[in-house]
């Protein structure tokens, strides 16, 4: 399978699958349970049918949306992830590129492999930072302030991770960061040189956002949960969160808002924007998609902040229909990761021009110039 053989994320996931290490590519695949929550962050966009217009109009269409101040070319945005550089050598630097390429928001994690001051200076497109509140109280300030100095349009606060999700591929495959080579993965390894080389022999591994402070994961191997499990402050409540948003002053995300009573609670704190989302089904399975909880939000709070739906996204009439039932625009991660995986930069641009592409032809087959047009009228739930 080749680069021009993938025409959506489907055919990028097969693709990732051949190209890395088991334990890597579970990484990114897996989530938490019997991976319930995740199968429906898609699949709920199946039970919505999307109701077209014609006669419209729509030689000429706009598909710009304004998000947290920011106006973008298009109404999806790529998620900040954690670890990009085990996926492809090329990383963070890779998706920011594309993501300034397609004029659109990028996040980089706490998590990520490339520096908040490298993104900071490498792109002038607006690029938020996912930031995970860890017991370190000075790793916390560090971060929050090399943010302001690198000039970040956006902190996101990630709410849904005060304990790791069980994520059993994981366990299954022993996936640490750094990856630990071990008897039962060392053959997986091994049948991907490519990936080893690469990992080997190309700048160290690291995780230079929390290197300053500490040593788990990028000197001490750990994996993705037990980081969570020991690292992350479990008293994070509504009042650190406020006081973030105090100490940050600028546009102010939360990631992993799901029910009507938090979203009224971070319109309450002053957020301008909030990510509905379970973290891609990783953290409580058997909670609803983010799509299901769009209507229901968007009829409390809409008009008072930004409401960005965040996973399950595959195709642009995902991204239409969010946006018909409430949501300002929508977000992804495992859409570009997987072709990240596959191909580096090359395959972030084909994805995300894939879906932009979808986005477009899907507006003008809707009868819509702009996104704005969009509304529940245009659905029916099955």
């Amino acid at each position: 399978m080749r680069l021009s053989d993938c025409h959506n994320v489907e055919d990028f996931r097969r693709l990732a699958k051949h190209r890395l290490p088991s334990p890597v590519f579970h990484y990114i695949d897996g989530a938490g349970d019997d991976e319930v929550t995740k199968r429906r962050n898609s699949s709920a966009f199946d039970d919505c049918d999307l109701v077209p217009n014609v006669l419209a109009g729509v030689q000429d269409i706009d598909m710009s949306v304004t998000v947290m101040g920011k106006r973008i070319a298009m109404p999806l945005m790529l998620s900040p992830t954690a670890l990009q550089r085990l996926f492809h050598w090329q990383g963070e630097r890779a998706v920011a590129a594309v993501a300034e390429r397609f004029n659109t928001w990028f996040g980089i994690s706490s998590l990520a492999t490339v520096s908040i001051e490298e993104v900071g200076a490498a792109i002038s497109t607006p690029k938020m930072f996912q930031l995970y509140i860890h017991k370190d109280k000075g790793l916390n300030r560090s971060m929050v302030e090399r943010c302001k100095s690198a000039n970040f349009d956006a902190i996101t606060l990630t709410v849904d991770t005060i304990v790791a999700g069980n994520r059993e591929r994981c366990l299954r495959t022993g996936f640490t960061s750094p990856p630990r080579f071990t008897p039962s993965s060392v053959l997986s390894y091994a049948t991907h040189p490519g990936w080893v080389a690469n990992y080997l022999f190309r700048e160290k591994f690291a995780l230079p956002n929390l290197s300053t402070h500490v040593g788990e994961g990028t000197n001490v191997a750990l994996s993705v949960a037990d980081y969570f499990n020991t690292m992350l402050d479990q008293s994070m409540d509504w009042k650190m969160a406020e006081a973030i948003r105090a100490d940050w002053g600028g546009q102010f995300c939360l990631k992993g808002i799901m029910s009507v009573a938090d979203a009224k609670r971070a319109v309450d704190i002053g957020a301008t924007a909030i990510m509905v989302s379970n973290h891609g089904g990783r953290q409580l399975d058997g909670s609803r998609s983010p799509f299901d909880q769009i209507a229901e939000i968007a009829d409390a709070v809409g008009g008072q902040i930004d409401i960005i739906c965040d996973g399950g996204v595959r195709r642009g009439s995902h991204v239409l229909k969010a946006l018909a039932a409430g949501a300002t625009a929508c977000s992804g991660g495992r859409l570009y990761l997987y072709a990240l995986a596959a191909a580096g930069e090359a395959g972030v641009e084909r994805i995300i021009g894939k879906l932009r592409d979808e986005i477009e032809r899907d507006m003008k087959l809707m009868g819509v110039r702009s996104p704005s047009e969009l509304n529940r009228s245009m659905l029916r739930w099955r």
